[in-house]
């Protein structure tokens, strides 16, 4: 069965078409467009297109709200109990919304289901936690000229930062959602959401259940739409104090002009060009199947995909084709079919653009092990395993964005830190041996925002993630990811 399976999912596609999330109620969209099954083609439904007069609508909704008493003097511990009831809610919806993230995007139910919703409830519930711990110091300034008899005592206040703009990508559209608002929310922030225009459909549910939980009105608005217009319109938004995106670097380009007009605070999370470096000491039954999540999981949409493996040259071959054994029993079919590994890329335009990628780098002498346009549909591809692959190829450099791996050896370990970083990205790596010297060693000379040892894709609430170069601006995640959201204000007073 490929279609809808809960009666959450079915009702939600049966509403017709959707509109907007503003000001804690829905309001009717002038225009549309259509919202599409990746795996079949098939329309899901129709959804509100978004612009300028929206933008405004949602803006100013969430500026009331901001300093509306039932938000800004909500207690911190009123606060918390909110986060942790809208967790409760997305767990309860859990199937629903997986079957909907499934048939929107192309992810698989065990993706969905077992990896994402998961990860979306436990944004809320760690921050939940941060809700009450947000605090400042007291200082005692070295401030000597106070009028006689009487000092200076000083101390911080922590305020939200105003009006958010969050615009998430389409690779994980509620596990990124839940990313920026739990600690957006924890922070007593308010926000616009931008759902992705190509999977818009969890946040219209999320809407809901915000709503279900209690959320006071205009705190969050959710706005679907086209980038260029709607998103391009809350980026340049003198009403928005803060703008946190993830995406490619070309729009986080775009996004820091559009910013400039009054000097929004930008957190950015974009592209990766990760590598995972082989040690010749490497556990190769452990290596291959993580390596291969590493870069194929989610059909390889995953911004911290390990695409360029490096391994040593005394398990290079080995590797290589395990690794192209492994990617031709993956099994390819809709997201929500018994028995699929992976699903189909977001759409046909990205399967052309991954297949373009492949296509160049065989003409250029690299030999694909494994992979290529599949057979099932025009969004499907088959992980592919390139070899023979230079280092100036556009497939080396870029961010493909799919399910596509290429294995270069290298004769030591010094060869090995300069081949990974060898990049204009430097969002994730991985390394792989049994030596806890060469871990700490390797892990220290990668230039990236996380290093995973003997792993790849690891993620927690709590565990920091940020990139360097081009792979953005920022850390999101753990008590960093709060302070995107705080402003610090001294108070100094003459007692």
């Amino acid at each position: 069965m490929t279609g809808p399976r809960t009666e959450g999912a079915r009702a939600f596609l049966a509403t017709g078409p959707k509109g907007f999330w503003i000001g804690g109620a829905w309001r009717t969209a002038p225009a549309t467009f259509a919202t599409h099954d990746p795996a079949t083609g098939a329309e899901l439904a129709q959804v509100g297109r978004a612009g300028a007069p929206e933008a405004d609508a949602a803006v100013a909704a969430a500026g009331a709200a901001l300093a509306s008493p039932g938000w800004a003097d909500m207690l911190p511990a009123a606060r918390a109990a909110l986060l942790w009831r809208i967790a409760d809610l997305i767990e309860a919806e859990a199937d629903a919304l997986a079957e909907i993230e499934v048939l929107d995007q192309g992810k698989t139910w065990a993706t969905a289901r077992h990896a994402e919703i998961p990860g979306a409830i436990g944004q809320f519930r760690y921050y939940a936690g941060w809700a009450t711990k947000i605090t400042g110091e007291t200082i005692r300034p070295s401030i000597g000229h106070a009028p006689p008899g009487r000092h200076a005592v000083a101390h911080t206040l922590r305020e939200p930062i105003g009006v958010v703009a969050a615009i998430v990508p389409w690779n994980s559209p509620l596990l990124m959602a839940a990313m920026k608002l739990a600690p957006a929310l924890a922070a007593g922030c308010t926000l616009v959401l931008k759902p992705a225009e190509e999977t818009p459909l969890s946040a219209l549910m999320l809407a809901d259940i915000l709503d279900r939980a209690g959320l006071p009105p205009g705190v969050v608005n959710v706005l679907t739409g086209y980038g260029e217009e709607v998103g391009a319109a809350l980026a340049a938004h003198p009403g928005v104090a803060k703008l946190t995106f993830t995406g490619s670097t070309e729009t986080g380009r775009a996004l820091v002009g559009a910013a400039r007009g009054n000097l929004k605070k930008l957190t950015l999370e974009l592209g990766g060009k990760s590598p995972a470096v082989v040690m010749a000491d490497a556990d190769l039954d452990l290596t291959v199947p993580g390596v291969a999540r590493g870069v194929f999981a989610n059909a390889g949409q995953v911004c911290v995909a390990g695409s360029r493996i490096y391994a040593h040259r005394s398990v290079a071959d080995q590797l290589a084709e395990a690794l192209a054994a492994h990617a031709r029993g993956l099994r390819l079919g809709h997201g929500l079919a018994d028995g699929t590994d992976l699903g189909p890329l977001v759409g046909p335009g990205h399967r052309d653009r991954v297949a373009a990628y492949v296509d160049e780098g065989r003409a250029a002498g690299a030999e694909v092990l494994s992979g290529g346009p599949s057979d099932l549909g025009p969004a499907f591809f088959a992980p592919a395993v390139l070899t023979g692959v230079r280092g100036d190829m556009r497939l080396m450099r870029e961010e493909i964005f799919g399910p596509v791996a290429t294995v270069t050896p290298f004769d030591d370990a010094e060869e090995a830190v300069a081949l990974a970083n060898d990049t204009d990205y430097g969002l994730a790596a991985s390394v792989w041996t049994e030596s806890l010297s060469t871990a700490h060693r390797m892990s220290a000379a990668l230039r990236a925002g996380t290093v995973w040892v003997n792993a790849h894709s690891y993620f927690s609430p709590e565990l920091p993630k940020g990139g360097r170069g081009l792979s953005g601006w920022g850390v999101e995640n753990g008590a960093q990811g709060l302070e995107n959201y705080l402003e610090t204000k001294t108070v100094c007073i003459v007692v």
